[in-house]
């Protein structure tokens, strides 16, 4: 049960960045979008291997 909750928690805190992304470029800040997409990236992939 408990590995179901931290893949469940990860995959959340990636969907989390995913929207900081989309904030940060708008705002013209591309360095701070690359740095939340990657750790979109492995949060979300994190999860999913946990899974």
């Amino acid at each position: 049960m408990t590995d179901n909750v931290i893949a469940v928690v990860l995959v959340f805190l990636g969907m989390f960045l995913v929207g900081g992304v989309f904030s940060l470029a708008r705002q013209g800040l591309k360095i701070g979008a690359v740095v939340c997409a990657v750790g979109a990236a492995m949060a979300v992939t994190a999860g999913v291997l946990w899974w």
